[in-house]
């Protein structure tokens, strides 16, 4: 259990971490995707150029970054939908969202408040810099970046100076990581040493990432254990590398692309998604290895299809899908709570 004094930094102000309760660590409750459109298939065009119906989810379900309408995330009916999918969230018994929109990704911090006021649910925020493509100055120095994302730890956020950042993510980049990428990595490492901070990493798609990130932070003085690395579902897929990964590198090993049950990856096509049923034999491995204090799960919506009002699974999943899944699987009522109220609680507090 977190110290009695342990508190964590809310949208709505300083919480204390014994009460975060069930914590989804990646997820976007507003933010645009729109950069990231991929044209489909020509013959298929025309079911993903207007709004989400039943007509065409199924179409949109392989194709999502196919269609303008999916990928704008921050309009008012995506708004609607996102808040009625975190009251249902607390209704199933979630208590916190970290949410990893920041500067290159549109956060939206009058909303992560309206969110948490409605429904109850705590909101995190996050302060660092996204990939380095969606940045409006590529040319922005490793200082300016250390100055802001401590400004917005400690004081108040660019635009909404009454709120604090509670963590550093996602910390974005490609592969292979580009010089703006590496400054903000190397600012991120020296902010976390100066304020012990949680941070999350958002990895390349390139098996190799994971473990760059983490020499450029940690050469730069971060903390490996207080930090994420995102989305190693889709990164790294052997399960022996994973656990290699692991055993290398002490940091946080996020399984965050829950619900996406699609093996046709348009942003690596490359590439098998894997299904939730290996998500969880992948977590599995992590068990049997006594490793399973280094798991977060998560659900990374950030596309219109993902949320329940347009037809997908919404936040609620891990709760009412994969939970119930791991227990017939025979994971005990703690190890449940060690991934989902635990680990989250110890990543967020120093």
């Amino acid at each position: 259990m977190a110290h009695a004094s342990s508190s964590v930094e809310t949208v709505l102000g300083k919480r204390n971490a014994n009460q975060l309760g069930r914590t989804l660590t990646h997820e976007h409750l507003s933010m645009n995707y729109e950069m990231f459109y991929i044209r489909p298939p020509d013959h298929l065009k025309r079911f993903l150029d207007g709004k989400i119906e039943l007509q065409n989810v199924g179409v949109l379900k392989q194709y999502p970054y196919s269609s303008p309408y999916n990928l704008i995330y921050n309009d008012t009916c995506t708004e609607d939908a996102v808040l009625e999918d975190v009251k249902l969230y607390k209704e199933f018994g979630g208590g916190t969202i970290v949410e990893n929109s920041n500067h290159g990704l549109q956060r939206n911090i009058p909303f992560m408040r309206k969110v948490s006021q409605v429904t109850g649910i705590n909101v995190i925020a996050g302060t660092g810099y996204y990939i380095g493509a969606t940045q409006n100055n590529e040319d922005l120095s490793k200082e300016n970046m250390y100055n802001i994302i401590l400004k917005e730890m400690t004081i108040g956020c660019e635009e909404y100076p009454d709120v604090k950042a509670g963590f550093i993510g996602e910390v974005g980049s490609i592969w292979p990581i580009t010089p703006f990428e590496k400054r903000s990595i190397q600012a991120t490492g020296e902010v976390q040493e100066q304020l012990k901070c949680p941070v999350s990493f958002h990895p390349g798609r390139d098996s190799a990432a994971p473990l760059e990130i983490m020499r450029i932070y940690q050469e730069a003085g971060g903390n490996a254990k207080k930090a994420i690395l995102s989305h190693l579902d889709r990164t790294i897929l052997i399960p022996e590398d994973l656990l290699e990964f692991a055993d290398e590198v002490d940091c946080y090993c996020q399984f965050d692309l829950f619900g996406y049950e699609s093996s046709f990856y348009q942003l690596n096509p490359q590439v098998d998604m894997i299904s939730d049923a290996q998500r969880i034999d992948n977590v599995n491995y992590f068990r049997h290895e006594q490793k399973l204090h280094r798991v977060l799960l998560s659900h990374d919506i950030h596309t219109k299809h993902r949320l329940m009002k347009f037809g997908g699974h919404g936040f609620s999943y891990i709760l009412n899908n994969i939970v119930p899944r791991m227990e017939l699987k025979n994971y005990t009522s703690d190890e449940i709570d060690t991934i989902t109220i635990h680990n989250p609680r110890t990543w967020l507090t120093s």
